[in-house]
């Protein structure tokens, strides 16, 4: 290969970084990842198989198809956290849900580690909000907690500082 292919092989390999770096700014990536990722112990442990030796231990239990269910929706959940971002609380909820049904259904949530990767992953995507515009200007607060609105005198607005209570004086 020459130096000018690598060259540009590199250009190319930089722009797909750069418009991946700002896909993911865009939307709950991690959450939908370790959610994802939090679906496929859940969904796999109950039918795998553990050989020690000439024996064979199966995890089968009698939840494997609610283990299955949990585990695909997990992983639909996580998806959806990343091509659905405005649906990113409900998914987000729905994760934490499910994880929570997988310690009872699915050997203690694919033991433990789906439970606490969809536990994760549906924290991170309820708790993710779109980045402000860079033109928009942020809502500036008065020292005190008093915005810039005129109070209405009554001492129950909310945009007074008294968050709906009256004032004792």
């Amino acid at each position: 290969m020459s130096a000018e292919a690598q060259v540009g092989l590199g250009d190319k390999l930089g722009r797909m970084r750069r418009s991946f770096r700002v896909w993911r700014g865009q939307r709950p990536f991690w959450g939908g990842l370790l959610t994802l990722l939090g679906g496929i112990p859940i969904m796999y442990f109950p039918y795998a198989n553990l050989t020690l030796g000439t024996m064979t231990i199966r995890m089968a239990t009698t939840a494997g198809a609610g283990s299955l269910i949990i585990g695909v929706l997990l992983i639909v959940l996580g998806l959806t956290l990343w091509f659905q971002p405005l649906s990113r609380v409900f998914a987000g909820v729905a994760a934490i849900l499910l994880a929570l049904v997988s310690l009872v259904v699915s050997n203690f949530g694919g033991f433990v580690i789906g439970y606490l990767l969809a536990l994760l992953g549906g924290a991170l995507g309820v708790s993710w909000a779109p980045a402000r515009p860079a033109g928009e200007p942020a809502t500036t607060v008065a020292p005190g907690g008093v915005s810039g609105e005129q109070d209405d005198l009554s001492g129950t607005s909310p945009t007074n500082g008294t968050n709906g209570r009256h004032r004792a004086g």
